[in-house]
């Protein structure tokens, strides 16, 4: 019985039909095929030689089950031990145990973890700066002024059919390879900040949210600039304050572009315990990891709007982290008559077409059984059934026009730089950015205390008010070349290096992120302990890859390459970017991950190159992870300041920039900083 029907489903894959019914089979073979190897290892009233014929048959099941699972990432998901199992292959599991003459054990369902457990309430803490902010606004009230009349009531047709699967379903029913974007209006600027510029299908979501529509689910490649859309329809609905729930990674960058593209509005990142939380900002932004903490008092705090980054985070409605979400959409729903709910995502689907339901849920289009609102409103004006044929593609229409908006890079190439850098910056608030911060302040002392034995050991009478600029930069020189002769002590070479190990791990989730949706990514670093920590985080999140570096026999680096061009399954190319920054023909990728800085703008751009050439059909988007509040920053800046002298050079300037141009300008402003304070 098991032999079949991991054939069928084998046969499924190899045709490419990978439905929900197919990945429930999937799943009830892995589960039988678990339980039942565990009995027969257990089982002593057998022989030994029919125990391992038993098991070299489970064993056979079980390399079918690997290698269809190896054609479709959803299915290998559903491998893991700590896969979620669904009720339908539960049931499936059941019934094939039944047809094999076996009573099954009732298994319970794992228990849903309560949102109020008594740890969580424990950690709870309401930052000093928002009770100062409740004590100076006493009577908040719930904001009512937008409701809309309500309409007398009437009957539903539909109130006796089961809607939800019909619902779900229609979305691998009735495709059709149809796009899945609500239609949009043409696109506004009005509310974009002077000196930066929307690209216009980025003002077409702002003009729908200024038009008066206040649910999305933007599900836009990587790239085409979801926080930018985010914070501008924010903007244009008056949605404020703004709750912003955001992945570890990407936090410090949400705070950063709320000052881009939203100036005149306060922006405030809950860290830790939330010490330095500004109870009266506009955009509130705390991290998934530290919501069970905050939930209490952010769910008092009078939203008006709700952005959930990486949305997909919240699929399993077990979890806590989905629970919290799904607690603050609801009461924020209930304190602001019309409140700006978006779900970003450019992976709203991982596993199956359950996904959807957490995402729908978050926006108030369902609850946990049914439709709600204007999505049973939409149904009903179809005038169709789930036993019409019609039914499937007008509801999944219904559920578009609500607002899905997906766009490709390949939709709006002509919006888009062909070629661009996207800075990323990351807090390196553990123990190594503690540490790298101290070692900062130590080089700046040695700096400081260089240049006032040079400023007091001077025989000239000549006196320079405030800082010695000539001096500074001797005094940078000599510490370049202290750290150039392996000189004992923190070097800014060293600091980088430790700057880069510390946002390994970081850089690696952001390149795990966009494999997962947009499809290939080149990550590139420069020493072999970051690349080291990366393939050990993709190896843990089960991301397969190919790793170029420069101690390879040309053979096997050209096998990594092909492996990483042909093979659908290999999402990431881990690349030395010395050793790989020339040389290889990357096109297959669009997204590249800078996970250390070089130290001039050409290797970076040779880096970028390797998927920017001729046979690249997308625009390139370039990653670049910054640790912010560290040199590292500064760093960035020095190198895109320089980035334009090598092509002047080529028109006849003699200025050409070095690796040893920008080192030597971070001792100089690091000096320089140092003695202003």
């Amino acid at each position: 019985m098991l032999a079949r029907a991991v054939r069928e489903v084998e046969a499924a894959v190899q045709r490419g039909s990978v439905t929900a019914s197919v990945r429930t089979k999937f799943q009830a073979v892995a589960l039988v095929a678990r339980d039942e190897r565990a009995r027969v290892k257990a089982d002593e009233a057998s022989s030994p030689s029919h125990r391992a014929e038993q098991l070299k048959r489970l064993d056979g099941i079980a390399t079918i089950l690997a290698r269809t699972a190896v054609r479709d990432s959803a299915l290998l998901a559903l491998l893991g031990e700590d896969a979620v199992v669904s009720e339908s292959a539960r049931a499936l599991r059941t019934e094939m145990l039944r047809a094999a003459g076996i009573e099954p054990e009732p298994v319970e369902p794992p228990p849903a973890e309560p949102v109020e457990a008594p740890a969580a309430l424990e950690r709870r803490v309401v930052p000093q700066s928002v009770v100062s902010r409740q004590l100076a606004n006493p009577f908040l009230a719930p904001d009512f002024d937008a409701a809309r009349p309500q309409a007398a009531p009437r009957p539903h047709r539909l109130a006796g059919w089961e809607l939800m699967a019909p619902l779900l379903n229609s979305f691998e029913r009735a495709g059709g390879g149809a796009p899945a974007c609500m239609d949009l209006p043409f696109p506004t600027d009005r509310f974009t900040p002077m000196g930066s510029e929307l690209m216009p299908h980025q003002g077409q979501l702002v003009a729908a949210a200024a038009g008066g529509h206040r649910t999305f689910l933007l599900a836009d490649e990587p790239g085409l600039g979801k926080t930018a859309q985010a914070l501008l329809a924010a903007e244009a609905a008056d949605a404020y304050p703004l709750l912003v729930v955001v992945p570890n990674v990407v936090k410090t960058n949400w705070a950063r572009e709320a000052g881009r593209w939203t100036p005149h509005r306060k922006a405030t990142v809950v860290q830790g315990n939330g010490d330095t939380v500004d109870g009266f900002a506009d955009v509130v932004v705390v991290n998934y990891e530290v919501l069970d903490r905050h939930v209490g008092w952010l769910g008092d705090f009078g939203f008006r709007g709700m952005v959930v980054d990486e949305a997909h985070f919240i699929k399993n409605k077990t979890s806590q982290r989905s629970q919290h979400v799904l607690e603050l959409s609801q009461r924020i729903r209930s304190w602001t008559a019309r409140p700006l709910l978006m779900a970003l995502t450019g992976t709203p689907l991982i596993n199956d077409i359950d996904d959807f339901r957490a995402i729908w849920q978050f926006l108030g289009w369902i609850d946990d059984s049914k439709p709600l609102g204007d999505l049973m409103d939409a149904l009903e004006a179809t005038g169709l059934t789930p036993a019409d044929p019609g039914f499937y593609p007008a509801a999944r229409q219904c559920v578009i026009d609500l607002g899905i908006v997906r766009r490709r890079k390949v939709d709006v190439a002509a919006d888009i730089p062909a070629r661009r850098i996207a800075d990323l910056p990351v807090e390196l608030d553990d123990k190594a950015g503690r540490s790298i911060r101290a070692a900062e302040r130590e080089l700046a002392r040695r700096l400081v205390k260089r240049y006032e034995s040079a400023l007091a050991a001077r025989e000239s009478a000549t006196v320079v008010e405030g800082i010695d600029a000539d001096l500074v930069r001797k005094v940078a020189g000599w510490e370049l070349k202290d750290a150039n002769s392996s000189a004992t002590g923190e070097n800014v070479f060293g600091m980088m290096r430790r700057i880069g190990q510390a946002k390994a791990g970081l850089a690696a989730d952001y390149a795990a992120q966009l494999a997962r949706s947009a499809g290939k990514v080149v990550f590139f670093a420069k020493h072999v302990d970051v690349m080291d920590v990366a393939e050990e985080s993709f190896a843990a999140q089960g991301i397969r890859f190919a790793s170029i570096r420069g101690d390879q026999t040309p053979s096997a680096r050209q096998r990594n390459i092909d492996a990483f061009v042909t093979d659908p399954e290999v999402a990431v190319a881990v690349c030395s970017l010395t050793a790989a920054g020339v040389g290889l023909n990357l096109q297959v990728a669009s997204n590249i991950v800078l996970a250390e800085l070089s130290w001039t703008d050409a290797e970076q751009t040779q880096a970028i190159d390797r998927s920017h050439r001729i046979g690249q059909t997308e625009p390139v988007t370039a990653w670049r992870i910054i640790a912010a509040q560290t040199i590292d920053a500064r760093i960035a800046e020095l190198i895109d300041s320089k980035a334009g002298l090598a092509a002047r050079a080529l028109d006849g300037s003699d200025e050409v920039a070095s690796s040893t141009d920008v080192q030597l300008e971070a001792l100089v402003a690091l000096l320089t900083t140092a003695l202003s304070e």
